[in-house]
């Protein structure tokens, strides 16, 4: 896969569409449409793409959209294990769900987390899912928070030696992880429903909060999702997600080469910030590689229309997809 032969082949259509990946249309005809009409990154699945499927009905319809795609696509979910499993929940796939990351190290240390990353890995494989948005490195010691059940540990030495041990098992097993969510959400609010403020210092956030990150960066994870927190003491006036000041420290402090792609840009936390304004374009000035959403049919035109009128530069569509092409050049054929 030579990137820079594909990288010219494709227009500024098919390059823009390369950064989304959206949520899979539950109309067949309208999913087939993101994928010829839009050239669609990927799709992320979620629990409703799993019931009442079969595995091989599940393997022919995500075959099709690989087939219809001159580029390989990203097939994504959310398998983390515990509270968040869109696959393994249903019996047909697996006989129980994978377990959360504490119940995980509680049973078996982390011999049993990179036992546990290598078998999910290979199960969603299998299934033609190549992209597993995992795992969480954000830490939490308070049981009542949002994110507790998702995390491994409020302490960052077990969240780093998690986080290690799971990209490890994903990346021997050939499967694309992305460390989630950056800089660290800490206790807060669930930015699905609403805005959150983080008002913890920096120093917080350097001994702390980033620990996992660095570790999952050093063991070679591609991605990292940004979360939509509102962070006060690096940027105190716009979501993590949409902050160039955010994306400049992944790049330049913690030296990270690969993609960046935000949470969802069609949770709360960013629709109630920016209005009826389309967010994608701001993520794309900010730093995102992909673009995480559902509104494409929105957000995609609008980005279109920023390239052409000069608002975003040719040259940060063509990194962007420079990149999302090296990756994809390692998706098990």
């Amino acid at each position: 896969m030579n990137i820079e032969q594909i990288l010219a082949s494709l227009s500024l259509e098919q390059k823009v569409g390369q950064m989304f990946v959206v949520r899979r249309p539950q109309d067949d005809e309208i999913a087939m449409q993101a994928v010829t009409d839009y050239h669609i990154g990927g799709f992320t699945l979620y629990a409703v793409d799993f019931v009442n499927r079969t595995p091989d009905e599940l393997r022919a319809l995500l075959k099709s959209y690989q087939e219809a795609s001159p580029v390989p696509m990203f097939i994504a979910v959310d398998e983390e294990g515990g509270t968040v499993v869109r696959a393994s929940k249903y019996p047909a796939f697996r006989e129980s769900p994978f377990l959360q990351p504490r119940d995980l190290i509680a049973a078996g240390g982390m011999d049993a987390v990179y036992a546990d990353a290598c078998e999910k890995s290979d199960f969603l494989l299998d299934l033609g899912i190549n992209f597993n948005y995992a795992p969480v490195c954000d830490m939490s010691g308070d049981p009542n928070c949002f994110i507790f059940k998702r995390t491994a540990s409020h302490d960052p030495t077990v969240t780093a030696q998690y986080i290690e041990n799971v990209v490890r098992g994903m990346q021997e097993h050939h499967m694309i992880g992305s460390l989630k969510h950056f800089p660290g959400y800490g206790d807060n609010v669930d930015t699905h429903t609403q805005i959150a403020h983080d008002d913890r210092d920096m120093q917080t956030f350097l001994s702390c909060d980033l620990a996992p990150f660095r570790a999952g960066i050093a063991a070679g994870a591609p991605v990292v999702m940004v979360a939509h927190n509102m962070v006060t003491c690096m940027d105190p006036d716009v979501p993590a997600s949409l902050s160039p000041a955010v994306h400049k420290l992944l790049r330049e402090q913690m030296g990270f080469e690969g993609l960046i792609m935000t949470d969802s840009l069609d949770m709360n936390a960013i629709t109630l910030y920016t209005g009826d304004r389309a967010s994608a374009v701001q993520a794309v000035l900010s730093g995102n590689d992909l673009l995480c959403c559902s509104s494409y049919q929105k957000q995609y035109p609008a980005v279109l229309d920023a390239v052409r009128d000069g608002t975003i530069p040719m040259e940060m569509i063509d990194n962007a997809v420079r990149r999302i092409l090296a990756l994809k050049a390692t998706i098990p054929v």
